[in-house]
């Protein structure tokens, strides 16, 4: 099968002639009709995050049913799905404590494990169970669902924030999840929802989504007299600010935005040597409560709900389709701020 293939960090190769893995009696085998490329990804091509090497990456698939194992239940040859890449040991200090997310031995197919870059993928369940980390799609193109996986993400992320309702909001940065973040906030009672972002296509498909009640538009090169109007415009801050940009200049200025008595959510994906610096006193005095989001566990099922109903809207947040022959240009558009969200198909 054709496959991206990582030897190493920044060392990889597109095979045409990969091995297929065979399955067992509790797995099935998904067609790989597209997979979505992230942030994450390029961390991983970069040895961040929790990359393991060699390495098939995509962590965002979608595809068909090819193959059903013996005790697999639920499922037909053909069916349309989505696959939950999380795999964690349910034997751990933490998932013994009900914590799966921080599972010691956490692991993740296209960061740890061979992932949907590739024509075919492999999919290990618990519990002798294909419906606990497989789910069936209807109403959304391949790459829209490609969308689910980051809107999983983005359902643990409102679960943490666990705002009250009439919460006002500012999310910083317009990337998939945060604008699917975005609309799930105002689903669930915020009264106001802030988005400010560089100039550009996010921003521009984000008003498109209709993702949030309020926009500004950062001006990359001269920024500092916009992010002084909003501290102008909201003097109070907001209940909830969410560091979605990945970047460390923006997450040390987050805090200047959180109400006293707010939350700061760390958000994106950052480099591993990025470091913020946040003034212990105003943590304190201010009695402020910062959190950090980090992938999701069981959050599948009503990241599916909510796309494939419509109440959150994917639409046109798609920009950009490669081959997977042309892997490195899928990433260096990533790279380039000029895209949304960027998908791969194995059979182009």
């Amino acid at each position: 099968m054709n496959a991206v293939y990582y030897h190493g960090v920044e060392n990889f190769e597109v095979l045409t002639s990969a091995p297929i893995a065979d399955i067992a009696d509790d797995q099935v085998q998904i067609k790989v009709s597209c997979c979505g490329i992230c942030g994450t990804d390029s961390h991983i091509a970069k040895g961040e995050f929790i990359a393991k090497f060699p390495l098939i990456p995509g962590h965002e698939l979608v595809g068909t049913i090819s193959k059903i194992g013996k005790s697999v239940t639920g499922f037909s040859i053909g069916d349309r799905c989505v696959a939950d890449p999380g795999v964690t040991c349910e034997n751990c200090f933490y998932c013994r404590r009900g914590q799966s997310l921080l599972c010691e031995n956490f692991e993740s197919l296209g960061v740890t494990m061979s992932g949907g870059f590739a024509d075919y993928v492999t999919k290990a369940y618990l519990q002798n169970s294909a419906a606990k980390k497989v789910y069936k799609i209807f109403n959304l193109t391949d790459e829209e669902a490609t969308l689910i996986e980051p809107a999983a993400c983005a359902v643990h992320g409102a679960d943490k924030l666990n705002l009250p309702v009439g919460a006002e909001v500012l999310i910083l940065g317009a990337g998939p999840t945060g604008l699917i973040l975005s609309q799930i906030l105002k689903l669930n009672g915020a009264s106001k929802v802030v988005i400010a972002a560089n100039k550009g296509v996010k921003t521009e498909i984000a008003r498109k989504l209709d993702a949030a009640d309020e926009y500004i538009e950062i001006d990359r090169d001269a920024p500092d007299a916009q992010w002084a109007q909003l501290k102008k415009d909201y003097p109070y801050g907001f209940d909830a600010v969410i560091e979605a940009t990945g970047s460390e200049k923006v997450a040390n200025n987050s805090i200047n935005y959180v109400r006293r008595g707010g939350t700061l959510m760390v958000y994106g994906v950052y480099a591993n040597e990025a470091l913020v610096h946040w003034p212990p006193a105003k943590i304190f005095g201010d009695e402020i409560k910062i959190i950090g989001s980090f992938a999701q566990v069981f959050c599948f099922p009503r990241a599916v709900a909510y796309l494939d109903s419509g109440k959150v809207r994917v639409k046109g947040m798609v920009t950009d389709v490669f081959s997977v022959r042309d892997y490195q240009k899928a990433l260096d558009k990533l790279e380039s701020k000029t895209a949304l969200k960027v998908v791969v198909k194995p059979a182009i």
